[in-house]
């Protein structure tokens, strides 16, 4: 299962992307998110893909990698299709069914939303395919700390960020010996109809759900007995550096938010 698991995995290639710093690729990953909410037409559309697959292949990662991060919200992009064509009503009528019709324009708008909601999370997964947790804990402390002066804490955003990233390989991992354990008992997942398929993992929830309880009691008590303060002067491993690079890979996305303006 952890093989399978694509979040929070750094897959290093030596691209010049992977080089960039952490703070440009927030910020660009920010500003493709305003990019992608304006989208509204196809030209607009195609011209985030292009600009997308270009990103993309830079970072010489196989783009399976990129559709795998988009697989499991598959159903959600259909539910996001399924309701802009219930609901829009612009455009000639293709499929009447009793009062209720189907339009070009709810098709349109259907493609478009589901293909934004498949852009947004397949390219925001740079940041984890090119960037380590620590580093990207790192950038997003240096992108919140000018909200220090309005009482925000990132050093709190961060070390929860940090924390979560650790314990979902280590739950999964848990969630696997349970499942192997009562398929010993006879009760594989796979040979059960669904179910009972349904009902088995409602039964995960009490034993995974008490494990990740009590490890997070253990972390708190072992920074605790370490005196660990949040806020605390603290010396860093990797010092960020801002080039000339990282200038130009935020410029372009404030170019593509212009032309999505544009091609509105």
């Amino acid at each position: 299962m952890r093989n399978k698991l694509l979040f929070g995995r750094r897959i290093d290639t030596g691209s010049w992307v992977h080089g960039l710093d952490p703070r440009a690729k927030l910020t660009g990953m920010l500003l493709y998110l305003a990019a992608i909410v304006l989208v509204g037409s196809w030209r607009a559309l195609a011209l985030a893909a292009l600009f997308s697959l270009t990103y993309m292949t830079a970072t010489r990662i196989p783009l399976k990698y990129y559709v795998k991060a988009a697989k499991p919200l598959w159903a959600l992009m259909v539910f996001i299709f399924a309701v802009q064509c219930l609901t829009v009503d612009r455009g000639q009528v293709i499929w009447r069914l009793g009062s209720w019709a189907l339009y070009t324009g709810g098709l349109s708008s259907g493609f478009i939303a589901a293909s934004r909601m498949a852009l947004l999370v397949s390219f925001t997964a740079i940041l984890t395919f090119t960037t380590t947790p620590g580093l990207l804990n790192q950038g997003l402390a240096g992108v919140l700390a000018p909200f220090q002066r309005i009482g925000l804490k990132p050093q709190r955003l961060t070390l929860m960020m940090s924390i979560a990233l650790r314990f979902i390989p280590t739950i999964l991992e848990e969630t696997q010996k349970i499942l192997k354990a009562q398929a010993a008992r006879g009760a594989d997942l796979k040979e059960l109809p669904w179910r009972e398929k349904g009902r088995m993992l409602v039964s995960l929830l009490v034993p995974v759900t008490v494990g990740a309880f009590r490890r997070a009691e253990e972390l708190v008590l072992s920074m605790e007995s370490r005196g660990y303060t949040i806020g605390a002067p603290r010396t860093e491993y990797h010092r960020l550096g801002w080039s000339r690079r990282d200038t130009w890979f935020v410029l372009s996305y404030v170019a593509l938010i212009a032309a999505v303006l544009m091609l509105r």
